[in-house]
């Protein structure tokens, strides 16, 4: 059973009636986009979304909701290839050395916010040092391929103790309950 069409078609302008139908009727046209054209001129005809995705070469009628949004959203514009789309960005080498490099530094207390790297503020890091920056999960991936375990090789402040910035300069201050505020710990620490 096909879900109720929630969404509907705007009214299309002649302008864009009209270059739908040249999309559509182009010999020489991208395959994706002659069947973009299609499904949106059926559904401006009256046919359903899953009529429309049987007669454009989707598999389900969600591909045309979906493609119905996007053109109610952007006009023609959603004829092309949507964002995200495409083959992954690529780093070279440079760009995955300059990340090993800012994971081995210690963070910047000012800049950073921080006195220890995690995955979202070096993330952050690199945003700010390398354009286009990779992704957390690619920042792990190249800090994996490069050798480290990023989790166990990245420097923690240890359980307890804390540095404070005071007037004298940086204090480390301990904590003498860490034990009993922590409790037994269900996995083994190294």
């Amino acid at each position: 059973m096909a879900p109720q069409q929630k969404e509907r078609l705007r009214a299309l302008t002649a302008e864009e009636q009209a270059a739908l139908a040249r999309v559509q009727q182009a010999t020489s046209g991208r395959h994706d986009e002659v069947q973009r054209a299609t499904a949106l001129l059926a559904v401006a005809a009256g046919a359903s979304f899953a009529a429309a995705a049987r007669g454009a070469g989707y598999a389900t009628g969600s591909a045309v909701h979906a493609l119905v949004k996007r053109f109610n959203a952007r006009g023609l514009a959603a004829l092309h290839i949507a964002p995200g789309r495409g083959p992954r960005v690529t780093y070279d080498a440079a760009a995955r050395a300059q990340v090993v490099a800012l994971a081995q530094r210690p963070p910047d207390r000012k800049l950073d916010g921080t006195a220890t790297w995690s995955l979202s503020t070096l993330e952050r890091a690199v945003q700010r040092e390398i354009c286009p920056a990779p992704s957390a999960r690619t920042i792990a991936q190249i800090l994996r391929d490069a050798g480290s375990s990023y989790q166990r090789t990245r420097t923690w402040c240890p359980t307890g103790t804390a540095e404070r910035k005071r007037k004298d300069g940086v204090v480390r201050v301990v904590d003498p309950l860490t034990e009993v505020k922590r409790g037994r710990s269900t996995r083994r620490t190294g």
